[in-house]
């Protein structure tokens, strides 16, 4: 039996080790799975990024959220030139575990843009309307 299929399984409180569960991620061809981020007291949806195993591992150890850039092609700690950091409130995989949700303390705007968050873009109809401005 898959690991996803025992965890689709599993009463409220069973677990079963990290190490395996990793294992069994179905990381795409780069060996990368999207991640998205998650100001966890408001619930707004900040960033959707990638992590290798090596950034989610380093995340979950540190509690400092660390990606994987895929145009400079190494790990991205967020934060780590702007100041604006993610720190780590809980991680949290989805029912296949080809996606990831982190529900973070973000430190100031959350996209490179200076906006709070990168989903400012709204389609509306036939247009597609900014809805914030950066900080």
């Amino acid at each position: 039996m898959s690991i996803w299929l025992q965890l689709e399984q599993a009463e409220v409180g069973q677990s079963l080790p990290l190490v395996d569960v990793l294992d069994a991620i179905p990381w795409n061809a780069n060996g990368l799975v999207a991640t998205i981020a998650q100001q966890h007291d408001t619930g707004e949806v900040l960033m959707l990024a990638w992590m290798n195993r090596t950034a989610l591992e380093e995340t979950l150890v540190t509690g400092r959220v660390c990606y994987w850039s895929r145009s400079r092609q190494q790990l991205w700690r967020k934060g780590e030139t702007s100041g604006h950091r993610q720190y780590l409130i809980e991680a949290r995989l989805d029912c296949d575990g080809d996606a990831i949700l982190l529900r973070i303390e973000q430190q100031g705007p959350a996209c490179h843009t200076g906006r709070p968050s990168c989903f400012y873009n709204s389609i509306q109809s036939d247009q597609v309307v900014v809805i914030s401005a950066p900080q």
